[in-house]
């Protein structure tokens, strides 16, 4: 999104299960990383998950998840003004109606893009 939340770029990949939700978070976030390094100069993140933005702060406190933020730590030295922030669920309906209707398909998904192609759901109207 842009300083006035207008939506920029958008994607969505749906990946194998994880260990857990949080790792899902943190998968999602090295994604997402990846991706913008090479299509946007985004350089600020939004989250619905509090304990994702305390593990950024404060790495060493989550020692089972060391290698995969040792991987974001790397990708921020790419960002200058990287930050991410808390978006609540209700403020993030549609990434979160995203998330939700990719998890369908049986088979790799991955989009990257300014608006929703046609072959996929669109959300419900607010």
């Amino acid at each position: 999104m842009d300083s006035r939340e207008d939506i920029q770029l958008m994607g969505t990949q749906n990946f194998t299960r994880c260990e857990s939700a949080l790792h899902s978070e943190v998968e999602a976030l090295q994604w997402a990383m990846e991706n913008m390094l090479q299509h946007s100069p985004c350089q600020s993140f939004g989250t619905d998950c509090k304990e994702l933005i305390a593990m950024l702060k404060e790495p060493q406190k989550w020692p089972s998840f060391a290698t995969e933020l040792e991987k974001i730590e790397t990708l921020q030295i790419c960002f200058p003004d990287f930050k991410i922030t808390y978006v609540p669920r209700v403020r993030n309906q549609f990434s979160d109606f995203l998330a939700k209707t990719v998890r369908i398909f049986r088979r790799e998904l991955l989009f990257i893009g300014c608006s929703i192609p046609v072959w996929l759901p669109r959300p419900p109207q607010a």
